[in-house]
């Protein structure tokens, strides 16, 4: 497994990284899945305290007993549970982040979090009392760093304008290439580090029947697949060249893949051994289909 640097941090994160939202928490095995994909080297594991209700977060927190200090923990806040347990609201008020914070330190059994990261935004929250709520974490010790899980252009300005966040998670795949209009460049000439979301597109890029994803077509999906079927081999799964086509870009620190299953983690981990395609090839398949922009929030 190779690592990047998360840019203005001391962390070193796996190029492949650890989404738990997939897990399924009726399974016995998670603790055992967890272990090996550190064992193997992934070090980072994304989690929220929106997934079921925050027994996601515990279902890791029980997991890394013992080996707290190997991983990367990241996790975010911002949609707070209805006392009915009925759903959520989305509160990005300071006030709430402060007590969030404890609730999700608590479930994952640790006293610092690595990576905390607003759970979406709208350019309508009070984004200052936000970044302050931030830093007041990071002074006290319960957060290392912090960033947002935005798909949002114009609330992603902000706070690279406004704050010293160290990422941004946000979708990006050969099937959302929406970043690449001015998300990409922005990140990179600040500084702040890219975690790749749904790099597989709901699975239509890992030999998933083709069907419409976003604004493209299934005929589409379908040109897409086979060109990168050409430089698929032994070694290469449609999924590793999804991914390596993410990593290509300097723009991005990790792929975060969901992964839910033995067979998940052992795809996901043979990425590490598959073919080096080279720069050209891989820029290639980014011109099999026209680039779609972003038509809201910008």
């Amino acid at each position: 497994m190779k690592y990047r640097a998360l840019k203005n941090t001391e962390l070193q994160i796996s190029e492949i990284a650890f989404g738990c939202m997939s897990m399924d928490l009726s399974r016995r095995d998670n603790d055992e899945l967890i272990h090996a994909a550190i064992d193997d080297g992934i070090n980072y594991f994304d989690t929220a305290d929106l997934y079921d209700q925050g027994k996601n977060e515990e279902a890791l927190g029980r997991a890394l007993k013992g080996k707290r200090s190997e991983v990367i923990v990241a996790t975010k806040v911002g949609n707070q549970l209805r006392a009915d347990g009925s759903g959520w609201d989305w509160n990005p008020s300071k006030d709430y982040i402060l007590k969030a914070v404890d609730l999700s330190l608590k479930r994952l059994q640790t006293d610092y979090i690595d990576l905390y990261q607003l759970h979406g935004g709208t350019i309508e929250d009070p984004i200052n009392e936000v970044i302050e709520a931030f830093e007041q974490l990071r002074a006290e010790g319960k957060i290392r760093n912090h960033g947002i899980s935005s798909i949002r252009p114009n609330v992603i300005r902000e706070y690279v304008a406004n704050s010293n966040i160290a990422s941004v998670m946000m979708q990006y795949s050969l099937l959302d290439r929406r970043p690449e209009e001015q998300m990409l460049d922005l990140l990179e000439s600040n500084g702040v580090g890219l975690m790749a979301r749904g790099g597989l597109a709901k699975g239509l890029l890992g030999g998933k029947i083709p069907e419409v994803y976003l604004n493209y077509k299934s005929r589409e999906i379908e040109l897409l697949v086979n060109e990168m079927k050409k430089l698929t081999d032994d070694k290469t799964k449609l999924s590793h060249l999804a991914l390596r086509w993410i990593l290509s870009h300097s723009a991005v620190t990790s792929a975060v893949v969901g992964i839910r299953t033995k067979e998940q983690l052992k795809e996901a981990l043979a990425y590490s051994e598959s073919t080096v395609i080279e720069k050209e090839k891989l820029d290639a398949l980014g011109k099999v289909l026209p680039l779609a922009y972003y038509q809201a929030h910008r």
